[in-house]
């Protein structure tokens, strides 16, 4: 059974950092690649990052400079160091894992609060 879980939100002033965490198991063959996306209140689901089980990144052009993501991949578990925050960064940010296999699968967890204030 695959589980995605994240960790590390909460409320931070603008300027301020967050350091989100994300871990994911159940997939024999591990998984790839592995990021994070951003839901805003009436808006749609956004990419943040994805990284690859190779280092591979993609940002948002929106948080370029900012953002890092990162990978463990013996731990199947990915970070993302969010800096300079901005308020417009405020959402429900979710972790994406696809299973690597013939058939990939997405699997989402249940999302994260980040809150920023101005």
């Amino acid at each position: 059974q695959v589980q995605v879980v994240e960790s590390g939100g909460g409320l931070v002033q603008a300027g301020g950092s967050l350091r989100l965490s994300c871990a994911a198991s159940g997939s024999f063959f591990g998984f790839n690649p592995m990021g994070w996306y951003r839901q805003a209140p009436g808006k749609q689901r956004e990419l943040v990052a994805t990284i690859t089980t190779g280092g591979s990144t993609n940002y948002a052009d929106s948080v370029k400079g900012r953002f890092t993501i990162s990978r463990d991949n013996t731990k199947n578990t990915i970070y993302l160091q969010m800096n300079n925050l901005k308020p417009e960064d405020t959402a429900v940010y979710y972790c994406n894992a696809r299973t690597r296999s013939n058939w990939p699968v997405d699997y989402w967890g249940q999302g994260t609060q980040v809150t920023v204030s101005s």
